[in-house]
């Protein structure tokens, strides 16, 4: 069975997969091998260990980065070339602890472990963990099966980053010299979203990041427009020079001219010495005018003859200075109606919209939102104090109140959320934190965080009495993930609706559709358990589902504890 697996992991990376699909199907083979109850896959990024592929772990691990002078048995099986076991009442705390989707509130104090470091030509590319609660999981696994599955997973994050940069070189080989093959990648903290709508955003950043060309981002406040700017920058020919930021809307009016442009010795009362501005720090970089909108109609017009001209001129100079600097605005607000309204020169604004991104808000991702739950209480944990916690992690209710909110604020209140709610669980616990519904409380206090939905109440029907005995309960609406609206194809075209007579089923509108949808979305997947005797395995085959997707749906609608 091991050998026949080695080979066909062997197969799969010797043809032309997707990306993604070569992690699941070495996870999946992994699982069919080995007696664990928890498999990650860890790319090392600069000095960071990034999961890029688990299972039997919470989604929220995706999102997270762990350092690995944090986390001994990481650094412990680092310093190796060789798989390490390490015992099974081991003093070294495990990463993973309150994180396993089996039993979330275990802190894996005993339990069987196994890490590989993985090189590829004697470069350090990552770590595989392998976790089993039952001690005595992997005694009958040899080193020599270990190493090997180690090296091919290496291969696999080799393949998969070759892919990647060979898709980037493409892309930029008929314009630049320099292709993305050579380009330092982008550390998977920097920019966290792989719903569509994310994916198509950063497909776009990476198309437009190696030229020149003005970029216009728009957002609602909170989305992370800076993100994409720094994004957008670490991905161009500009990557190696400097970066600057300006907040356009705290610009006092009668310093704003000499912030952006400088000024020299006397040109105003209060100006002592010569003092450059924003374009000529930003010389051969990249200058990120956050909200460009607030700028005065005078502050347009010099900003549209740089564009034009490339040029500057400081207060007090009678000469011109030539700056290379690209271009990068943003606003939150429309700002094709400014200009309707006369407040944003239409010039400017189609010279700032050459090629415009737009920053979804977060309610638009929802299946986001674990992901960055990860990342911030990963990265965050140390601003709030925190950083002695073994893990912070949150129960399959906090989780769900997460999904179910509307985040008028986005990811930074997301960020905030999440901060109050951590401090707030470190008082009442030790070790592993875990944020409970109860420590969430949000911006707008309308919100019933405690509020629970019952498919009842939501629905009504109206049974004639030649179905009487049907259960025409569930709601017909499809969910909005394809994946969801196929399993709920695949129960209702067992369920008996076939009847002409039969009327539709009442919705009850009081409650939003994102309730509606993830109430149906429980009732499919609890049918599916009861028609195939509580077999998650057996219930992700009717439902056209990976297993370890249909334990993540089931996990963000609050159905696994």
């Amino acid at each position: 069975m091991l050998e026949q697996t080695l080979l066909d992991i062997a197969l799969d990376l010797s043809q032309s997969i997707p990306k993604k699909a070569l992690y699941q199907r070495f996870m999946t083979a992994v699982n069919q091998v080995m007696p664990c109850d928890a498999v990650a896959l860890l790319e090392y990024q600069g000095n960071e260990l990034v999961p890029v592929a688990v299972d039997g772990l919470l989604p929220e691990v995706l999102g997270m980065g762990f350092a690995p002078h944090e986390h001994p048995r990481l650094e412990t099986i680092m310093g190796s070339r060789h798989p390490i076991r390490f015992n099974a009442d081991s003093e070294l705390a495990d990463p993973y602890d309150g994180f396993l989707v089996i039993d979330p509130k275990r802190v894996l104090d005993v339990h069987a472990c196994i890490g590989c470091s993985l090189y590829v030509e004697d470069t350090l590319v990552g770590v595989l963990t392998l976790d089993a609660l039952n001690v005595g999981a992997f005694d009958n696994i040899s080193d020599i099966s270990i190493a090997t599955l180690a090296a091919l997973a290496a291969v696999t994050i080799r393949n998969v980053n070759l892919l990647t940069q060979l898709e980037h070189q493409e892309e930029y080989r008929l314009n630049e010299r320099e292709s993305s093959f050579k380009q330092k990648p982008l550390k998977k903290s920097d920019f966290i979203g792989e719903t569509p709508c994310m994916l198509a955003l950063k497909d776009d950043i990476r198309i437009v990041a190696n030229s020149d060309l003005c970029v216009l981002i728009s957002g609602e406040t909170g989305v992370g427009k800076e993100v994409a700017a720094r994004s957008l920058h670490a991905q161009s020919k500009r990557k190696q020079q400097i970066f600057v930021q300006l907040n356009c809307a705290a610009l006092p009016e009668t310093l704003a001219e000499s912030e952006l442009f400088g000024h020299i010795k006397g040109a105003f009362t209060g100006a002592t010495k010569d003092r450059m501005g924003k374009f000529e720090l930003a010389h051969q970089g990249t200058l990120f005018l956050d909200e460009v909108g607030e700028l005065s109609l005078g502050l347009q017009a010099k900003l549209l003859r740089f564009i034009q001209e490339g040029e500057i001129q400081r207060l007090g100079l009678d000469r011109n200075i030539h700056v290379d600097v690209r271009i990068i605005a943003a606003s939150n607000r429309n700002l094709l109606n400014a200009v309707d309204e006369g407040r944003f020169r239409e010039d400017l604004y189609y010279r700032l919209c050459v090629y415009p991104l737009h920053v979804p808000p977060l309610r638009e991702r929802p299946d986001d939102i674990p992901l960055l739950c990860g990342n911030i209480l990963t990265h965050f944990k140390h601003k709030i104090g925190l950083s002695n916690a073994k893990s912070i992690r949150l129960s399959a209710e906090a989780m769900q109140t997460l999904l179910a909110y509307s985040w008028p604020g986005n990811v930074r209140e997301l960020q905030h959320v999440l901060m109050r709610a951590a401090l707030k669980a470190s008082a009442e616990s030790k070790g592993v934190i875990i944020v409970q519904r109860h420590h969430l409380s949000f911006a707008r206090e309308r919100f019933n965080p405690t509020a629970t939905f019952n498919a009842a109440s939501m629905v009504t029907s109206s049974p004639s009495p030649k179905t009487s005995n049907t259960d025409v309960s569930l709601p017909l609406i499809s969910s909005p993930d394809e994946e969801s609206s196929t399993a709920a194809s695949t129960i209702l075209d067992t369920a008996s609706f076939t009847n002409e007579a039969q009327p539709s089923p009442r919705v009850d509108t009081s409650h939003s559709f994102n309730d509606l949808v993830a109430d149906f979305q429980r009732q499919v997947i609890r049918q599916s358990l009861e028609d195939n005797d509580q077999v998650w395995a057996k219930a992700a085959r009717q439902l056209q589902l990976d297993r370890g997707n249909l334990h993540r749906q089931a996990k963000r609608l609050g159905l696994i504890v």
